[in-house]
């Protein structure tokens, strides 16, 4: 995919305080994080029905819930301003991190802080308002849409619900969420099912926009669409970036489209930070194993009669992770340490970390 360009749309006005963005491969400023996850940990499932179950358990006529192992012990902060590309394989836990990043879901283990503050300290008032300035555009642009409500209702309930805007400039606020979107405000009586996949996904993100917010966790926002919808899309995020000020977290497979937006890069395996480093340098000089078979694989114009070899054997259950480094039954490199103990993600250069026990030896 080419490297986007401006949109050609004229700008609006932003109805959020500007504040610079930060340029890439820049370090944010010495403000607290916007949201900052600390020793985060997030498991499904596990919860038994009541007495008769736990007691079919105790004489083995029946087996122990299953608990699904989604994000183990993760430590993300989401500095102000930047673009943190979020990738790892399917199943690796990337949609889990960006809800807990988007206060949709809470975890099971572990501190959330909002722009600095212990989530659990603040009254619900200010944690109404702290989770307004995160606002999350999903996969599917039909799926998050309610088919049943026109779009006007679809893009400005929220803002007038929060008091962004009233009855008598609702329409008016609509239209310029709907214009800033890159969508005609004439469309606005229309439903869901009356638009493509690119301007549903339009207006997920004027839905979005028009809480005014300050962070947006796309998870996989382009990986339904055409591929020449998915340059639109992502010029769209760009330009949003710079007229706006905002913060994103991309979560994506694909790699291309990471290297190109992201200021930073956090490479997830199995519920698992592994590494994390600004986009160029672990472009350039990636550390884990992991990310380096991932990266082998991106194909390149200047590499001809490549032979693509799939990482060896199969992307372990969450539901019973590998003890240990959870890499280390597909990892080239393991050693017998790497079966017991867990790596340490760790500094190994400037703004550069990774989870490995070959940084030890090093």
């Amino acid at each position: 995919m080419s490297t986007p360009r401006s949109h050609s749309g004229a700008p609006l006005a932003s109805p959020a305080p500007a504040v610079p963005a930060t340029p890439r491969g820049h370090a944010a400023d010495a403000a607290p994080p916007l949201v900052a996850l600390n020793r985060v940990s997030k498991r499904f499932g596990g919860r038994r029905t009541g007495p008769a179950t736990r007691l079919l358990e105790r004489v083995g006529l029946a087996h122990p819930p299953a608990v699904v192992h989604a994000i183990d012990h993760v430590d993300l902060a989401v500095q102000r301003g930047e673009v943190i590309g979020l990738v790892g394989e399917s199943g690796c836990g990337k949609s889990t991190l960006g809800r807990l990043l988007a206060g949709l879901l809470a975890p099971s283990e572990g501190e959330v802080r909002l722009a600095g503050r212990r989530a659990e300290t603040l009254s619900a008032a200010e944690r109404r308002a702290a989770r307004l300035k995160t606002q999350m555009i999903f996969q599917d642009p039909y799926a998050s849409l309610n088919p049943r409500l026109r779009i006007d209702r679809i893009v400005g309930e929220g803002a007038r619900v929060h008091g962004l805007t009233d009855r008598a400039g609702f329409d008016d606020y609509v239209s310029a969420q709907l214009e800033r979107a890159g969508l005609d405000p004439a469309l606005r009586d229309r439903y869901p099912h009356q638009f493509s996949g690119g301007q549903r996904q339009r207006i997920g993100i004027a839905r979005a926009l028009a809480v005014q917010p300050e962070l947006l966790v796309c998870d996989e926002a382009v990986a339904a669409l055409d591929v020449s919808i998915q340059a639109q899309i992502l010029n769209l995020f760009m330009d949003l970036r710079e007229q706006l000020s905002l913060t994103y977290v991309f979560i994506s497979h694909d790699l291309g489209v990471v290297e190109h937006l992201s200021d930073r890069v956090v490479i997830m395996y199995l519920g698992r930070i592994v590494e994390s480093a600004l986009a160029d340098e672990i472009f350039r000089h990636p550390n884990h194993p992991y990310t380096r078979a991932l990266l082998a694989e991106i194909p390149r114009i200047d590499v001809r009669h490549k032979t693509f070899a799939a990482l060896s054997g199969e992307l372990p259950s969450p539901l019973a992770p590998p003890s240990g480094c959870h890499f280390h039954p597909r990892c080239p490199h393991a050693m017998p340490r790497c079966k017991t103990e867990a790596p340490t993600l760790r500094s190994i250069a400037v703004r550069h970390l990774s989870a490995c026990h070959l940084n030890d030896a090093a």
